[in-house]
């Protein structure tokens, strides 16, 4: 066999080379600050702790304000910026209006600009924060991969890619395939609502008027239902009336699952987990067992954290406005 020219081994060399480069810079560390700004975990721990003191619906606002950053264009601190004259950003898109605490993220940063300027993206404040609100709520700890950068492009608009609260399995799983997320990711994420609470326009639907058979909808508990029409009574002028998504709502426990089996899934799109064979055996397998869904759920949240934004971003100095 004739000798293959130098010219030809050499490039695809230098092309792996640089293609594993790039890959490498892309990786994300539990490590990634230790050297820069060691104090890190410590100083968002304590905002998120003692914004948690003072409101107790903290936790579950993180949390879905994590799932909704990455959801939209990977975890890049989006959600967080401002809308302008010209552009309404993601924040204030409809299923966005009701995260608040972003006051928490800001007060985390600031502390952290004094403490090691320009070093700790916003995106990776968010994912930090999300994982203590787990933890101090009774929740799974997870090492959290850090060394995400944040996005300069925000558009209430995309806040359409979210999946909506009237979902079935189908378009549920499809949703979580987008973010490389599989039926059994999408199911554990779903116990996040286990610090939920939600207003009453994402689920009165199903207690009037559900269908030219059924007043109220069939999957749902009957006494349960009556309960959640007293909440939602009709006419309804109490925009913060609502339901919290478990009967332990402060706690991070498997009771959300529990509850779904007793047909008392608030959403229409969590009651649907239990109709179908592909997501069944999974609430069945949390409700048994609340270690398994910790185990699971600190596995999910880190694939869910993989998600990455353009790789157009920067460390903003202020998580509301593009540097």
């Amino acid at each position: 066999m004739a000798p293959v020219p130098a010219k030809f081994i050499f490039f695809p060399i230098i092309f792996f080379l640089l293609n594993s480069l790039s890959l490498s810079k892309a990786e994300l560390q539990a490590d990634y600050y230790d050297q820069t700004c060691p104090q890190l975990e410590k100083i968002i721990a304590d905002t998120v702790l003692n914004a948690s003191r003072h409101d107790p619906k903290v936790p579950a606002r993180i949390l879905r304000m994590f799932f909704h950053d990455c959801f939209i264009r990977g975890c890049d601190a989006s959600i967080l910026l401002d809308s302008t004259p010209t552009n309404k950003a993601e924040k204030d898109g409809p299923p966005n209006i009701s995260v608040r605490s972003f006051y928490v993220i800001d007060d985390a940063k600031a502390k952290l600009e004094k403490a090691c300027p320009h070093t700790v993206s916003c995106a990776d404040i968010i994912a930090i924060a999300a994982r203590d609100v787990v933890t101090m709520s009774g929740g799974p700890y997870w090492k959290v991969l850090k060394g995400r950068k944040d996005g300069k492009v925000s558009k209430a608009s995309d806040t359409s890619n979210l999946p909506a609260p009237f979902f079935n399995v189908s378009q549920l799983i499809q949703s979580f395939a987008k973010r490389g997320l599989g039926v059994k990711d999408m199911v554990t994420l779903s116990g996040g609502h286990t610090l939920g609470f939600s207003h009453c326009s994402s689920f009165v639907a199903r207690l009037r008027n559900f269908s030219s058979v059924h007043d109220i909808d069939p999957r749902m508990n009957t006494e349960f239902a009556v309960g959640l029409r007293k909440q939602c009574p009709k006419p309804n002028n109490n925009g913060d009336a609502g339901q919290f998504l478990d009967s332990t709502a402060s706690v991070f426990d498997n009771d959300y699952f529990r509850q779904l089996l007793a047909g008392k899934g608030v959403f229409s799109s969590d009651q649907s987990l239990v109709d179908d064979s592909r997501t069944r055996w999974i609430v069945e397998a949390f409700a048994r067992d609340q270690s398994l869904f910790f185990k699971e759920f600190a596995t999910s949240m880190l694939k869910l954290g993989n998600a990455r934004g353009s790789g157009d971003g920067e460390v903003r100095l202020k998580c509301r406005f593009k540097n």
